[in-house]
């Protein structure tokens, strides 16, 4: 039995970590705040930000969020209308958004830069079904599942799509 949970409940329970403590964000029935009436799934939290995927628009696309501010941020260049988005990540600082999309029936990770509003295909060159990404605070590193070996691995990737073979060191 999953336990689904309203955004906002989710947050709380996350921004407040084990304390009681709720944060009410608001309602809204048009789809212009943080809940809505659609279908808001998969929410992630990272800072000031929390990502996620809805229907709002008819198909399902990322969506961010800044509790600071609240408002949904723009993301020109990001949601089309022949790809489905799942699994949302997000770097500390809100800049980089990663996320599986899966366009004419073939499955990939994708780095989406606010800044330059730029989109790329990291896996565009991998031959394989790949998953639930992950990205690092810094977002110089994105983790994801692949079938790449005929099994579910788990591939790390730089900002620029080059494997990486371990994680870098810190220093």
């Amino acid at each position: 039995m999953k336990c689904r949970l309203p955004v906002s409940l989710f947050c709380a329970s996350v921004l407040s970590g084990c304390g009681a403590q709720l944060v009410n964000f608001p309602f809204d029935p048009g789809g212009r705040s943080l809940n809505s009436g659609f279908a808001d799934l998969q929410p992630r939290v990272s800072g000031r930000y929390i990502v996620f995927v809805s229907d709002r628009s008819g198909s399902q696309n990322l969506y961010l969020y800044d509790t600071v501010v609240h408002n949904l941020v723009e993301l020109p260049g990001l949601n089309a209308i022949d790809m489905i988005i799942s699994s949302p990540g997000i770097s500390e600082n809100g800049r980089l958004l990663v996320f599986a999309g899966s366009r004419e029936g073939r499955s990939g990770i994708y780095l989406y830069d606010r800044e330059t509003r730029q989109l790329r295909n990291l896996t565009e060159n991998l031959k394989a079904e790949v998953r639930n990404p992950t990205i690092t605070a810094d977002g110089n590193t994105i983790a994801f599942e692949s079938s790449a070996n005929g099994q579910w691995d788990i591939l790390l990737y730089n900002r620029d799509g080059q494997p990486l073979e371990t994680l870098p060191h810190s220093r």
